[in-house]
């Protein structure tokens, strides 16, 4: 299947039926960027308070309930436990909390201005999935690949079965429920130092995984790297991807702010969550999650993440949308390359991705999962571009020439992964307010 011609334009139909995909493509539509906290608390009156200030925030937003990490890791009891001890989680625990109590939470909160997503990173999220649906909820994240990974042990074949049981949860009729949601993950896989043409491409494949499974609203994700040029190469080549293999169905780009090491200082902090947020903009990215001043230290504040929404919208909103011509440098040629295979294993489209990395036409760098091959590496440029070193069996070694050097050594890998703390923080240091 041929991606190489696809158009620069969004095409796609979008269904009737209100929900979250509708709201970011309204508020795109109208000129606004949708900002987005990463906001979980274990309190119901606490997460209540947090989607409220979230709501009331100035700008456009969305909500998040995040869950925390014994749910996210399918140990329900322990959760439960907690709960009944009373004590902090990093998350609000979805399964074991009453959904009566979870829909008090959203009570005069959740709404048609103001859709909530809730985020988790469960390999097996059927649970999680059939509470959020008890709760009056629609949207959420992951993938078969994506939030099997990085994130667990789980063979990759039954994550694609897991989420084929979660998108038809998530599918289940119910009158009053809204056009269900579902991202991908998959542009942000392991977070950093993942060349994008293999970000993009499994964003695309979990995507194309979703519609097959009768998904009509889809968000596609891509994280920010190390290199702002080459980021907006990116985002601007997966645009043109899903408008090519996706024109049935209601998408949109969602970018989060650099998920790798954070700057320490505030100044440096600032600096990068603007530069995203301008980046969402100039490449036409229709969402923006976003990270606070305080990642570097600890768990944010509701403050806090309000302060983070506002000073992304504001920079947002004095950015301009880019007509100016990309460097094309591969990126896109690797990624239809990436795509064109895997979808030429198998015309069901999960089975394709686990013959995909069993033969190693998707290699992620530095991923430790067994059905992961291990045999790519990927380095930093002088200009902080990140390139491929080795592409194992990936067929992209025509497109780009990997340089084959010694591997990276310990010390290399550190200063890679501080690469943009430190390049902000110096930044920072002769940026005025």
């Amino acid at each position: 299947m041929s991606v190489s011609a696809a158009p620069t334009t969004h095409t796609s139909q979008r269904p009737a039926g209100a929900g979250f995909g509708q709201f970011v493509a309204r508020s795109h539509g109208s000129g606004q960027l949708v900002v987005q906290p990463r906001m979980g608390m274990s309190d119901p009156r606490r997460m209540r308070a947090g989607l409220l200030a979230t709501k009331h925030a100035a700008a456009t937003t969305v909500g998040t309930i995040t869950v925390d990490s014994y749910t996210r890791v399918g140990d329900h009891a322990a959760a439960s436990q907690a709960l009944a001890d009373g004590s902090d989680l990093n998350g609000y625990p979805i399964v074991s909390q009453d959904a009566g109590i979870t829909r008090g939470v959203l009570d005069r909160v959740a709404a048609g201005d103001f859709p909530v997503q809730v985020r988790h990173g469960a390999a097996r999220a059927q649970r999680i999935v059939a509470a959020l649906v008890a709760a009056g909820l629609d949207a959420t994240e992951g993938g078969p690949v994506s939030y099997c990974l990085p994130y667990s042990r789980t063979h990759l074949r039954d994550s694609v079965l897991c989420w084929r049981q979660c998108c038809e949860l998530l599918m289940a009729p119910r009158a009053d429920r809204a056009q269900p949601h579902l991202e991908t993950f998959g542009g942000c896989l392991l977070g950093q130092l993942c060349p994008p043409s293999l970000l993009i491409a499994v964003s695309v494949l979990e995507g194309l995984f979703f519609r097959q499974q009768g998904l009509r609203s889809i968000s596609l994700s891509y994280a920010q790297q190390t290199n702002s040029a080459q980021d907006a190469e990116a985002i601007l080549a997966l645009r043109r991807i899903a408008a090519c293999l996706l024109p049935d169905v209601e998408w949109h780009i969602v970018l989060y702010t650099y998920m790798g090491m954070y700057p320490a200082t505030r100044r440096g902090a600032l600096l990068l969550l603007r530069e995203s947020a301008r980046l969402a903009v100039r490449t036409g990215a229709a969402r923006l999650v976003v990270k606070t001043a305080a990642e570097a230290h600890r768990i944010p504040t509701i403050a806090e993440n309000v302060a983070a929404l506002e000073t992304a919208a504001a920079a947002a909103a004095a950015a301009a949308r880019s007509g100016a011509e990309v460097a094309d440098t591969g990126i896109h040629a690797e990624a239809c390359a990436l795509v064109e295979a895997v979808l030429d294993l198998d015309p069901d489209v999960g089975r394709a991705l686990v013959r995909a990395f069993s033969l190693g036409y998707l290699d992620v760098p530095y991923c430790l999962h067994p059905d992961n091959q291990g045999r790519s590496r990927s380095y930093l440029d002088e200009h902080g571009r990140l390139c491929w070193s080795e592409v194992g069996s990936m067929p992209i070694r025509g497109i780009s020439a990997p340089r084959g050097a010694a591997r990276m050594t310990s010390a290399d890998l550190l200063m890679s992964l501080s690469y943009v703390q430190r390049t902000f923080d110096k930044k920072g240091k002769s940026w005025r307010a």
